[in-house]
């Protein structure tokens, strides 16, 4: 057991070597632990590596039905863009005239020909009816071919008939210079030619039907074609 220490070197109360206060202390062990933590922090920021960025996301998988859409849209819009405006509906053909002035219908076809021909080129009313009388007595409006003229047979025709190389609506010759046979055998294309040449007769407007008839024709009959006026001026004004 052991003995108590003389009162000489029993423990006195001991002085603190360091008396702080505690307020000032807490704030300066605040401040040093607040400058080490974030000097400690920028350092491990600024060394540690810093992570890979991330890569964008994939696309999501297309399939096979969605490709195919795509595609046929595409091209579908392609096509409408490359794709040519289409044409105009052409027109349809006008409408058989019906026959009057005792035609058949034959004949009120081909004076609908040499009418609409005529209004094409611009002549008056007049012109017209001169145009339908000649026809009426060259041809009785029918599209003669000639045989005569081999070729003539070999086109559209309507009838036949031998008048010298004479043929179609007006007994145009293409021996005299009228045209080549097709153009003659034309009914269009005839009438074409008589208007042509009618234009050129002056003062044609002042005429008798017959006159300015025989003025183009020159036939052996040149009072023939009078006996048509009325008809013709009847077919004329039945035709659209």
């Amino acid at each position: 057991m052991l003995k108590p220490l003389p009162r000489q070197f029993q423990p006195r109360h001991r002085r603190p070597l360091l008396t702080v206060k505690p307020v000032a202390v807490s704030a300066v062990v605040l401040s040093a632990t607040l400058l080490a933590s974030g000097s400690a922090g920028h350092s491990a920021t600024a060394g540690a590596p810093r992570p890979p960025a991330a890569a964008p996301a994939a696309p999501a998988p297309l399939f096979a039905e969605d490709a195919s859409l795509v595609l046929s849209q595409l091209d579908g819009q392609a096509s409408l863009s490359d794709a040519p405006a289409p044409a105009p509906a052409a027109p349809p053909p006008p409408a058989r005239p019906r026959p009057v002035a005792g035609l058949n219908q034959t004949q009120m076809n081909n004076a609908a020909a040499i009418v609409r021909q005529g209004r094409a080129q611009g002549m008056p009313e007049k012109g017209l009816v001169v145009a339908v009388a000649t026809a009426m007595q060259e041809s009785d409006l029918y599209n003669v071919a000639s045989p005569a003229v081999p070729s003539s047979m070999k086109l559209p025709h309507d009838a036949v008939s031998t008048d010298h190389d004479s043929v179609g609506l007006f007994q145009q010759r293409a021996s005299q210079g009228w045209g080549s046979v097709a153009e003659l055998m034309d009914p269009a294309h005839s009438a074409a030619l008589f208007y042509s040449a009618l234009a050129r007769v002056s003062g044609w407007q002042n005429m008798s039907v017959t006159a300015a008839a025989q003025a183009v024709q020159r036939s052996a009959y040149p009072g023939a074609y009078q006996k048509h006026a009325d008809r013709a001026a009847q077919v004329v004004a039945a035709i659209a």
